[in-house]
C-alpha cells in the first residue's frame, strides 16, 4: 500500500521543524530539512505501527 501524508515543514531560527497533518502527535525537528524528514519518517512509522498494534489489541481484547 503506498499511502501519502502531507508534511507541513518551516523554518525556524536555525532548526527545521514540522509535523504530519493526518496523524496527531506526530511532529518532529532537525538542524537540517533532511535531517528533518528523516525524523519525520521514523515518527511517523512509529505512530503507525502503535495504532495497529492497538487496533489488533483491541480485536482481540488484549488491552
Amino acid at each position: 500500500m503506498d499511502t501519502r501524508y502531507t508534511a507541513v515543514i518551516q523554518k525556524n531560527g536555525k532548526w527545521w521543524i514540522g509535523w504530519v497533518e493526518e496523524i496527531p502527535g506526530v511532529n518532529s525537528q532537525g538542524a537540517t530539512r533532511e535531517e528533518l524528514m528523516e525524523n519525520l519518517r521514523s515518527a511517523l512509522e512509529e505512530a503507525l505501527e502503535m495504532n495497529r498494534a492497538d487496533a489488533l489489541a483491541g480485536m482481540t481484547g488484549d488491552r
